[in-house]
């Protein structure tokens, strides 16, 4: 493997899955209720390669966005943009190549698809200059995480119902919780370089917003999703769900950087019980 190739794939974050898997299962949880079951190994496909190559983009623009910043926090110096080992037209250049090879494959969707894959887009170039003016930039990229939903009903439904937009509502609430824990992991270098993040504006209530976050999550998808109808598998991812939240704000309590981060990289965990309480429910 050439320094080259390993210098894109710390980029992108090739070797910590756990962020396109956060995208991923509520991405497929929507598609699974838009298809009321099985959507088709077309549409799987394209969705779980399609959060992969966005994830990715996503990292190279956030980098180059948030270069001089990160040369002030601990976690994110030796970032390959950061570092300067990497240029900005470069990094900028692969973003841009990832992103199309994404719109290649919604062009194998339908013109509802494409439309709202515009949208998406957009949210996910805003973000990471959302966090020098908004006070709770983690609301603006848990939109972004979660545009993954209103697509998937547009690519089996042709249209965006409200069920979408309520779905992704409740699943804004999970980002919350989860980008919260992210921040508490920085936020006294944050602190030092005037970010603005969700951890600094909560101040000593982080870990209960925290905890009302992942309950807002749940509660909502029960109602949205129908649970008492849909059965004993949907309850039991959201169970799990639950316990894997309650987990977490043991884990954040004393808001150790470990503890914190710890939380946030196991989320992932979290999003596929509800994925699989989802999926079992329609068979």
């Amino acid at each position: 493997m050439t320094d080259r190739l390993k210098l894109y794939l710390d980029l992108i974050r090739w070797n910590r899955p756990a962020g396109w898997l956060l995208l991923l299962w509520p991405t497929l949880s929507a598609l699974w209720v838009a298809a009321d079951g099985f959507p088709g190994w077309h549409l799987v496909v394209v969705f779980t390669l399609g959060t992969i190559l966005m994830r990715s983009a996503g990292c190279c623009v956030n980098d180059v966005a948030d270069r001089e910043f990160d040369k002030h926090v601990k976690r994110t110096a030796q970032r390959p943009v950061t570092s300067g080992r990497l240029g900005v037209k470069e990094a900028l250049g692969l973003g841009v190549a990832l992103a199309l090879l994404a719109f290649v494959l919604v062009l194998s969707t339908n013109r509802a698809t494409v439309t709202w894959s515009f949208a998406a887009l957009a949210v996910t170039l805003v973000y990471p200059y959302a966090k020098r003016f908004v006070s709770m930039p983690q609301a603006v990229l848990g939109v972004a995480f979660s545009f993954g939903i209103p697509m998937a009903f547009a690519a089996v439904q042709s249209e965006v119902p409200l069920l979408a937009w309520a779905l992704l509502l409740g699943n804004l609430f999970w980002v919350l919780a989860y980008d919260t824990e992210y921040a508490m992991v920085d936020r006294d270098d944050d602190l030092k370089i005037g970010m603005k993040t969700s951890a600094i504006t909560l101040g000593q209530w982080d870990v209960l917003a925290i905890a009302g976050f992942y309950a807002a999550f749940l509660i909502l998808w029960a109602l949205l999703l129908d649970a008492p109808v849909r059965g004993a598998w949907l309850w039991a991812g959201l169970a799990g769900a639950a316990a894997q939240a309650m987990w977490h704000v043991w884990l954040i309590k004393d808001r150790s950087r470990e503890g914190c981060f710890k939380a946030f990289r196991l989320n992932h965990w979290l999003g596929l019980s509800v994925f699989a309480g989802v999926a079992l429910s329609y068979t």
